[in-house]
C-alpha cells in the first residue's frame, strides 16, 4: 500500500511538473509569435514606404530633405534587431513620416491622386496592425514575465530555459500616436 502511495506522489509530482513546463513553454511561444507579427507589420510598412515616397516625389521634387529622413529612418527601422532598438526607430521612422505626410498636404493635386489615396489608406491600416501587434506582444510579455516571477512557475523557468522578456515601449510619447494620414 505504501508503495502505491509513493508512486501516485511521484506522479503527482511529474504531472505538476510536466504542467508547469509546458505551461512555460508556451507562454515563450506565444511571446516569440507576437514578436514575429511585430516584425511582419513593420516590414510591411517598411515596404509601402518606397512607393509613397515615390508618389509624393512626382509632385514635389524639390523636398529631397524629407525624402532622406523617411528613408534614413526606415534602413534604422529594418536594421533594428531588439525590441528597444526596434522601438526606437520605429519612433524614428514614424516622426519621419509624419513630415513626409505633412509635405503631402500642401499638394492638392497629390491628395487628390488615386495612387496616393491607395497608399495612404494601406499605410492607416498597416499603422492600426502595428499597434495591435504590439498591444498583443505586451499582453504576451506580461503573462510570461509574470509566470516567470510566480509560484510555482519560477522553480521551473530556469530549467525551461525560459527568461523574461522585454516589453515594447516607445519613449517619446509623440511617437506613442498612430501617424494622422487622413487629408
Amino acid at each position: 500500500m505504501e508503495i502505491i502511495i509513493v508512486l501516485g506522489v511521484i506522479a503527482l509530482v511529474a504531472v505538476f511538473f510536466v504542467v508547469q513546463y509546458n505551461k512555460l513553454i508556451r507562454l515563450n511561444i506565444t511571446a516569440e509569435e507576437a514578436w514575429a507579427q511585430i516584425e511582419v507589420q513593420l516590414k510591411r510598412r517598411a515596404d509601402l514606404i518606397p512607393n509613397l515616397i515615390e508618389t509624393v516625389k512626382g509632385y514635389a521634387a524639390h523636398e529631397q530633405s524629407t525624402f532622406d529622413a523617411v528613408v534614413a529612418a526606415r534602413a534604422k527601422a529594418t536594421s533594428a534587431s531588439s525590441v528597444a532598438d526596434t522601438a526606437a526607430a520605429d519612433g524614428l521612422l514614424t516622426q519621419a513620416l509624419r513630415g513626409l505626410l505633412a509635405v503631402a498636404e500642401a499638394y492638392p493635386d497629390l491628395k487628390a491622386s488615386a495612387n496616393f489615396a491607395a497608399l495612404q489608406d494601406e499605410l492607416a491600416t498597416t499603422e492600426n496592425k502595428v499597434a495591435f501587434s504590439r498591444q498583443f506582444y505586451n499582453d504576451t510579455v506580461r503573462e510570461l514575465n509574470t509566470a516567470i516571477k510566480t509560484i510555482p512557475t519560477n522553480f521551473f523557468a530556469g530549467f525551461a530555459k525560459v527568461s523574461e522578456r522585454e516589453f515594447y515601449e516607445v519613449a517619446d510619447p509623440q511617437d506613442r500616436e498612430v501617424p494622422n494620414v487622413k487629408f
